[in-house]
């Protein structure tokens, strides 16, 4: 049935004898594409053995036309401890990754084609509609359509933002700590590097609280005579406002992590480029952008990509900073400041638009698949520029 995914409805009828409404037993169309994706994967699986046991068997005939040993039963199983061990090793590891990564990756890219959703209420049987999911999403007259390029361009903004922000500052910060002149280096990096210490989300939270209208920034500066009485900053309820805040906590959080991560290899630089360059009359500015920048975006080539990735689905920071609010348009199903992460948490979550959110779950992935390569050809392209 997987096919048809289901068209047998619950029924409701009356039991005289009981005096008792019962229901008969209809389709569930989630069950059936659950169940009907296992199955192709058990079949795909029972001919990849059907093959190997061919195979094998060619092989053993061939061994005994020859005159050759063909082994034995306890042979084959000794050998998966010498010769097959990899086997012995990789086939729970790739059944738990077929199981609860693959399958459910399947799952969810066909729900994209499908009209599982409670527009029409498709929450128990719904039916594939090919691409018509993908065409709402990107029509810009429609609702959705619109949300879904707002949201998108925010999310590219807010990922190239969050991630060099934190790197440059972070940069920055180590360079100034690791310079001889500065003194105490141990203590300056402890300080920059405690809120490491105290959890994310915690900071988050308590961040969240102080901004509010009546939080704890609000109420001083209108105590200090900053702000009028009886008005506050539109921290998370003006979407530029709000933009520009969840960037700016985004350094606070991150950039600790950055330090770390730059400091180290700030402190592999091979201290005779600097001194090269200082005999050929190169300036500081020169020694960073010929030396320091090169260099240093040669190491962290990987980590940059692995940021920009993350940034793209950094939930945690929106969703406990500014919930994806403010809300300018009713009719939208997403605020200012979601990413399409956080959307796609709305859609699915408090919407009940399963097939959108797949198809958002599967832009995502490509999006971040061409993030990733375009950010890794950048940073390669200055490398080589840079002389490294």
């Amino acid at each position: 049935m997987l096919v048809g995914l289901g068209s047998v409805e619950q029924q409701e009828y009356w039991n005289e004898e009981l005096q008792i409404f019962e229901y008969t037993q209809g389709d569930q169309s989630i069950l059936l594409l659950l169940y009907g994706l296992a199955t192709l994967f058990i079949t795909g699986l029972v001919f990849w053995i059907w093959r190997g046991t061919l195979k094998s068997a060619y092989h053993a005939e061939c061994m005994a036309k020859a005159g050759k040993h063909i082994n034995t039963f306890t042979e084959d199983l000794k050998e998966l401890l010498d010769s097959n061990l990899y086997r012995l090793l990789m086939t729970p590891s790739m059944f738990f990754i077929t199981v609860l990564t693959i399958l459910p990756l399947v799952f969810m890219i066909c729900m994209a084609f499908t009209n599982y959703s409670k527009i029409g209420n498709h929450l128990v049987l719904f039916d594939w509609v090919g691409l018509d999911n993908f065409r709402t999403l990107f029509d810009s007259n429609s609702v959705l359509g619109s949300t879904f390029w707002r949201v998108l361009g925010w999310t590219l903004v807010w990922a190239f933002f969050a991630t060099f922000t934190n790197y440059f500052a972070g940069m920055i910060l180590a360079i100034v700590i690791n310079r001889k002149e500065t003194k105490f280096k141990g203590f300056w990096r402890f300080c920059f590097v405690l809120p490491c210490a105290v959890p994310m989300f915690v900071s988050l939270l308590i961040m969240r609280t102080m901004l509010q209208p009546e939080g704890a920034v609000n109420v001083l500066l209108r105590q200090l005579g900053f702000i009028a009485e009886g008005t506050s900053l539109p921290f998370f309820t003006d979407p530029t406002w709000a933009r520009v805040t969840v960037i700016l906590i985004n350094i606070w959080v991150g950039v600790p992590y950055t330090l770390l991560q730059l400091t180290g290899v700030l402190q592999n630089i091979p201290t005779d480029l600097y001194e090269a360059a200082t005999v050929d009359g190169a300036n500081s500015v020169q020694t960073f952008f010929r030396i320091t920048l090169p260099y240093m975006f040669y190491v962290t080539t990987p980590y940059l990509i692995a940021t920009f990735a993350g940034n793209v689905n950094n939930f945690n920071v929106i969703y406990l900073l500014s919930g994806g609010d403010p809300v300018t348009d009713l009719a939208s199903t997403a605020g200012s400041t979601d990413l399409l992460v956080t959307w796609l948490y709305k859609l699915t979550i408090d919407k009940q638009y399963y097939n959108v959110g797949a198809v958002v779950g599967i832009l995502t992935f490509i999006i971040l698949a061409i993030g990733s390569l375009l950010t890794y050809r950048r940073s390669k392209s200055y490398r080589e520029e840079g002389g490294f």
